[in-house]
């Protein structure tokens, strides 16, 4: 789940995040009086939407007072944003902040990010942050230094040393520093961070340090440990899809082929993915039933797969068994079918409880499906079927 700045930075301002005084405003008229109240000149106001670059397309505004505030805010507010990282169809701005501007001596990036490959984090920084830093790094104009850290253990007070030392932190700024690594550290444990990015830490001349801007990124699968944290999701900026998915208990992963995959059991999805990419075929999703969905949400899970139209064909591989069996995913994929008014052909493969009574399901909801006896005969004559589709 991503966040918010503002959110990001209340959150990890718990944690001893420095950053500028700010809130956050829907109208214009907000704007103006946060501007008042904060009592400081200059100001940045600040779009908030889920992307970066928004100072290169004109979402970050600045301001010397409450009437340029409001301003600002007027002509970012209900306006679409398009930055570098939003596509071509940009993002509302529904939302801004208005912060004390911080002048910088020097700008740093500061990130904390999950690396699979090591089953662990690492902290990640260079010496020029600011805009445009990806460009700057394919260019060669700029490099990461990182650092492993470690879940169970503090850092290695002379390697974060060297780390901030190699970043441009020095003297009583690189002390400070370490201070506030440490806070992300504990914030990114704590939260179940899979990303906290600071891009720019600004170094003031006096050596104090403050983040401009905060981008944060919760784990979803572990949002069932911060039920708090949950209600900060922005539903109107967040993908359907995703939303759609992780609301009807389904694993769902959009990829760019033309066979909708449907399976009940992460490994068989895996499995599955697997024989249609080995029979040559091009696998629109990975879906993964969990064994409480009712057959409702199976249905919207169907949905997701009928409103994607590159999808030429549906494979549904189902072992039935447990809490989950093949008449309740029939069922699903009936009422979708008859919700949406699409047909397309449907490949099944159906094995364990209840096979038979699904059979009945799909001639009692007029599905004329095409099923095969195995896994493999089944892929393949997805795989087929979709590339007659697409003749």
């Amino acid at each position: 789940m991503r966040l918010h700045e503002f959110q990001a930075k209340s959150l990890l301002a718990d944690y001893g995040l420095p950053c500028p005084k700010g809130a956050v405003a829907i109208t214009a008229a907000e704007a103006e009086s946060i501007a008042r109240d904060l009592g400081v000149a200059p100001l940045a106001v600040k779009a908030q939407i889920h992307a970066g670059e928004r100072g290169a397309a004109g979402g970050v505004r600045m301001a010397h007072g409450p009437a340029m505030v409001r301003s600002a805010a007027e002509a970012l507010l209900g306006k679409k944003l398009v930055t570098a990282q939003t596509g071509e169809g940009g993002l509302t701005v529904r939302r801004v902040y208005v912060e004390a501007a911080t002048p910088a001596a020097k700008q740093i990036y500061l990130a904390l990010v999950v690396e699979p490959a090591l089953g662990g984090f690492a902290l990640l920084g260079a010496a020029q942050g600011g805009e445009e830093i990806e460009r700057r790094e394919r260019e060669g104009n700029l490099v990461r230094e990182r650092m492993t850290l470690s879940v169970g253990a503090e850092p290695d007070p002379a390697e974060l040393d060297a780390f901030l030392a190699a970043i441009g932190l020095e003297g009583a700024t690189q002390a400070k520093a370490a201070t506030l690594v440490a806070g992300l550290r504990r914030a990114f444990i704590e939260l179940d961070a899979s990303l906290i990015e600071i891009n720019p830490l600004a170094v003031t001349a006096d050596g104090d340090l403050f983040a401009l801007d905060v981008k944060m990124t919760l784990d979803d699968n572990a949002l069932f440990r911060h039920r708090d944290l949950a209600s900060l999701r922005d539903e109107d900026d967040d993908d359907r899809v995703k939303l759609t998915s992780q609301r009807d208990q389904l694993n769902f992963v959009q990829l760019d082929g033309d066979i909708g995959l449907v399976s009940n059991g992460a490994g068989l999805g895996l499995a599955t993915l697997d024989m249609v990419k080995a029979a040559g075929g091009r696998p629109a999703n990975f879906m993964d039933i969990r064994t409480t969905a009712t057959s409702l949400d199976i249905a919207h899970g169907f949905a997701l797969l009928l409103d994607n139209p590159a999808i030429k064909t549906l494979l549904v591989n189902v072992h039935g068994g447990g809490m989950q069996s093949c008449d309740t995913i029939a069922e699903g994929l009936g009422v979708a079918l008859r919700r949406s008014g699409r047909s397309l052909p449907v490949v099944v493969r159906l094995a364990g409880l209840n096979a038979e009574f699904a059979r009945t399901r799909f001639k009692n909801f007029g599905c004329a499906v095409i099923e095969e006896p195995d896994m493999a005969s089944a892929a393949q004559r997805a795989v087929t079927v979709a590339a007659s589709g697409r003749a």
